[in-house]
């Protein structure tokens, strides 16, 4: 099931929204505030985010913005007690997926998300435990788990989403510039050599000579591959 991040200040509306959600079944994580709520964005995943707009110490504008900024693709909706056009333009401008104008009901809420999370592909089937084996690594992508031969493998957010990218284009090569943008964006990019150094690190996860890799190869001039043994 989708992990969802309800950011809001009023403390009634947030237990409202939490209430609801995991009576659907979701896992729902809360924040009282921008800055908190952008902390819990950048260190975990989330499938979903509702944020207020109107908080304390950053709003939902500013989330949302720094959000995307880092190259974090979790789907967003807003939620406001202002109905001009121009806030719902602006809040999609800076990357919202969705925005929703105070008061609303709880159904028209509970439909958006559940149609924002169709259009991202997050499933409620068996899919959340589905296990792709990667060399030696054995990796739940939607549960960001990894193990081998039964042991948690420690792996940051970072190096499951160059690993799920590598994975979903497995047996091409993919372009350096390609992987930054993707996994980073286009507004905070690092170095070429940041990714090397994230290679170095999952090789030595899902390698079993890191020395001598046969899963993550290196095309020359160009990137990488993942090689899918059958």
């Amino acid at each position: 099931m989708a992990n969802i991040l309800v950011v809001e200040d009023e403390v009634l509306m947030l237990q409202g929204l939490k209430d609801n959600l995991e009576f659907e079944g979701y896992n729902v994580d809360t924040a009282s505030n921008g800055a908190d709520g952008l902390k819990k964005l950048l260190d975990k995943h989330y499938d979903l985010a509702i944020l207020d707009v109107m908080m304390p110490e950053m709003s939902g504008f500013d989330v949302c913005r720094t959000a995307r900024s880092r190259g974090i693709k979790t789907a967003i909706i807003l939620l406001t007690a202002k109905a001009e056009e121009i806030d719902k333009v602006l809040g999609l401008e800076l990357g919202a997926d969705d925005y929703i104008t105070k008061p609303f009901s709880i159904r028209e809420l509970l439909a958006r998300v559940r149609a924002i999370l169709r259009r991202a592909g997050v499933s409620d089937s068996n899919e959340k435990h589905t296990i792709r084996q990667i060399g030696k690594l054995s990796v739940n992508f939607a549960g960001y788990t990894a193990t081998t031969n039964g042991k948690d493998v420690k792996m940051s957010h970072k190096e499951f989403e160059i690993l799920h990218y590598l994975y979903n284009h497995k047996n091409e090569t993919v372009d350096r510039d390609k992987l930054l943008d993707s996994v980073w964006g286009d507004d905070y990019q690092p170095t070429s050599r940041t990714i090397d150094n994230f290679i170095v690190r999952l090789r030595q996860k899902i390698e079993e000579d890191p020395n001598d890799p046969r899963t993550i190869l290196t095309v020359h001039g160009i990137g990488y591959k993942l090689i899918e043994h059958l």
